[in-house]
């Protein structure tokens, strides 16, 4: 199976102090909402997780205390029945403290999994939606989904299940409501907003 290629770089400040998230094999795993703002003034919190070594390495870190971060957008489903079913997080490779405006940055490749669904907002926007398919290795697969707009959703729109699709983008939130047993709930959104598209080759690992 091919590994695709799956990088991102974020740089913001963190909207909590770290929370223990969960522990595997006998390592401990830390959850931090990293909030990057955007050039248009909007802000996307995203989660981040990290190994209790990486944080161990930093000064202690806070509210408000800024973080860059080097990793790749990991996927996986949540069966408790609480929250999205599709939980969408960054998975820390590097952890740092560096100068600089905030940044949103995103490398990934891989395969559409589900036929692409052109659409048209109300307020007329031309948007694509896509799920692409990044194989790890060791046979897993992150499943991220992806908005394109304009120009380039008309062309994702054209797309086949199976075509490999290379882009950058940044990866947002978003915020949206879900009536659960006849109450409203406010959910939070994770996907991937594609900037351009490239030849595969130019991410070839």
């Amino acid at each position: 199976m091919q590994t695709n290629n799956n990088k991102i770089f974020l740089r913001g400040r963190l909207a909590a102090p770290p929370a223990l998230s969960h522990i595997n094999h006998g390592t401990e795993y830390f959850l931090l909402p990293l909030t990057v703002c955007r050039l248009s003034g909007a802000a996307d919190t995203l989660h981040v997780v990290a190994a209790r070594d990486q944080l161990a390495a930093l000064p202690p870190l806070g509210e408000d205390s800024p973080l860059t971060v080097r990793g790749e957008v990991r996927t996986f489903n949540n069966r408790s029945g609480v929250g999205s079913r599709l939980v969408v997080s960054v998975f820390a490779r590097e952890l740092s403290q560096e100068d600089g405006e905030d940044e949103n940055h995103l490398e990934i490749s891989g395969a559409l999994c589900k036929p692409p669904v052109l659409r048209t907002t109300p307020l007329g926007r031309t948007i694509c939606d896509m799920i692409l398919a990044a194989n790890r290795r060791y046979g897993r697969a992150d499943y991220l989904p992806c908005i394109a707009w304009g120009s380039l959703a008309y062309r994702c729109g054209s797309m086949q299940v199976g075509d490999r699709l290379a882009l950058e983008g940044r990866l947002q939130s978003r915020i949206y409501t879900k009536e659960v047993d006849g109450r409203t709930q406010e959910r939070t959104a994770f996907e991937v907003s594609i900037m351009s598209l490239a030849d595969e080759d130019t991410y070839a690992l």
